[in-house]
Order: structure tokens, then C-alpha cells, then sequence
């Protein structure tokens, strides 16, 4: 009596330990798909739009035009460059004084406008630079509308495969979960179908199967989103600060603990339920095959 004790105890450790290893699996996808958009959201807003400006403008006038930028909705950030400061970036880039060769300085100032994500669109970027050019003081709009499209398409086809990998692994994640519950659930199999003989109701029966399956699935999130969040923080103190990236995005990990935590009670739930269905709709011989 004791060893079945023992044994399955060990069967319920092994099961918690292989939902866990799945669940961990559906945490980094999770992980990857919701920073993948932070990520993107990066990328465009270093898409950069430069309003010059018309020479021997008033400077208040150009702060006054870029207090204005900053208020508008496809505004992210804005940076005043003057003349002196766009001849100098260009002195460190080229590595030539051309104001020693010219005598005078030709470039004229500038405003650098970073774009908020859901602008940095051809199609918004065409509608921003017509109202830019309506300015008095604007000269010309610069913006590198190939770059923009390039970013874009990358950025879908990123999107697409992540979201294609991902219902993949989803759908592996569901099998290998159902496959380890129906394993614990087919050592009870004479048990179910005795209950069932006795006039027991499905309800009855399934009901201490959903509780363990359930809590398995529970203690299984809890082991995978340690594992997760160790990975994190391991990511975080090793690579953060190289890639420029804060990966403890407190939004981030919470959606990431409660997907997992909600997946594997649900999964294991599911799993459980059709398991002592399939052998409360089995004949009794067949329990032996």
C-alpha cells in the first residue's frame, strides 16, 4: 500500500515537472512576441524626420515652431539643431572643415522629429510632410521613404513568422500537456470505469481528476515562471545593458506570469476532462488494450 502511495506521488511530481518544462516553453514565446512589438516600437521611433529651416529664421521662432511639433500626435520627440551644431556633425562625419574651404557656413538649421510608432507609415509620412511644408519657416522635409517601407515590410514578415511559430508551438505545447495528463490518468482507468459501473456520475468521477490535473497545472506554472523569470533576469544583468534593453518590463512579465499561470490550469483542466471521457466512453475490455 505504501509503495502504490509512493509511486504515484512520484507519478504526480513527474507530470507537474513535465508541464512545467512545456509551460516554459509557452512563457518564452510569450516572452519573445510581447517584446518583439517593444522592439518595433523602438525601431520606429529612431525613424527620424529633418524640417530644415529657412536661413536667417528668428531662433524664437524656431522653438516656438518646435514647441508646436511637440504637441501634434505623430510627434515622439523633437531636437532643435542649429547651424553650428549641424556644421560640427558634419566636420566629425566627413572629417573636413569645408567652412575653412567656403569661408561661410551653408547649412541652415533643422528640427529632427522622431516619429511615434503607428506614424512611421509612407502613407502618414506624406500627410505629415505636406502639413510641415504649409510652415513659414520650413524650407524642405527630409525623411528616407525607402528605409521607412524596407522597416516596414521586415517588420510584418517578423510579425507573421512569430505569430506562425507560435500557434505551432501552442498546438505541440497542448499535445505534449494532454499526453502527460492522459498518462496519469490512465493508471485510474479501472478505477473510472468501476465508478461508472456503480452508477456514478460522469460529474462524480471526473471531479478529483480535474482537481489534481488543475493543481498540477498550477504547481507546473509556478516551477515554469521561476524558471522564466531566473532567464530574465540572467538576460537582464548579462546582455541589458549591451543591447541597450530593459528586459524587466514590469507590463511584460506580469502578462507573461498570468498567461502561464492561466495556461497550465487551463490546458491541464481540458486535458483531464477528455481523458475520463475517453475511458468512461470505453467498453470495459477495451481497458486492457
Amino acid at each position: 500500500m505504501l509503495r502504490k502511495v509512493h509511486k504515484g506521488r512520484g507519478s504526480r511530481v513527474v507530470s507537474t515537472i513535465s508541464i512545467a518544462l512545456v509551460l516554459v516553453v509557452v512563457g518564452a514565446l510569450v516572452f519573445i512576441l510581447l517584446n518583439a512589438r517593444v522592439v518595433s516600437d523602438h525601431v520606429m521611433r529612431n525613424i527620424g524626420v529633418l524640417v530644415v529651416i529657412k536661413d536667417n529664421t528668428n531662433e524664437a521662432e524656431i522653438k516656438r515652431a518646435q514647441k508646436i511639433l511637440d504637441t501634434r500626435p505623430f510627434t515622439y520627440s523633437t531636437l532643435y539643431i542649429t547651424k553650428e551644431q549641424a556644421a560640427k556633425s558634419f566636420k566629425e562625419e566627413m572629417g573636413e572643415d569645408f567652412e575653412a574651404i567656403l569661408g561661410a557656413n551653408p547649412l541652415l538649421p533643422s528640427i529632427e522629429i522622431k516619429l511615434n510608432p503607428r506614424y512611421a507609415n509612407n502613407d502618414s509620412l506624406a500627410t505629415i510632410e505636406k502639413g510641415l511644408l504649409a510652415m513659414d519657416i520650413v524650407h524642405d522635409v527630409h525623411y528616407q521613404k525607402s528605409l521607412v517601407q524596407d522597416i516596414n515590410e521586415n517588420m510584418r514578415r517578423i510579425t507573421l513568422s512569430f505569430l506562425i511559430v507560435g500557434a505551432v508551438l501552442m498546438l505541440i505545447s497542448f499535445t505534449l500537456i494532454r499526453n502527460t495528463i492522459h498518462l496519469a490518468v490512465y493508471s485510474q482507468r479501472f478505477l473510472i470505469k468501476t465508478m461508472q459501473l456503480v452508477g456514478a456520475k460522469t460529474g462524480f468521477i471526473a471531479r478529483p481528476f480535474l482537481s489534481g490535473c488543475m493543481w498540477r497545472g498550477f504547481f507546473g506554472a509556478l516551477v515554469a515562471n521561476v524558471l522564466l523569470l531566473a532567464g530574465v533576469f540572467f538576460l537582464q544583468e548579462n546582455y541589458g545593458h549591451t543591447l541597450d534593453f530593459d528586459f524587466l518590463q514590469q507590463e511584460t512579465l506580469l502578462i507573461m506570469v498570468l498567461f502561464v499561470v492561466i495556461c497550465g490550469i487551463l490546458l491541464s483542466l481540458f486535458s483531464a476532462w477528455f481523458s475520463v471521457r475517453r475511458y468512461l466512453n470505453k467498453d470495459l475490455n477495451d481497458l486492457y488494450t
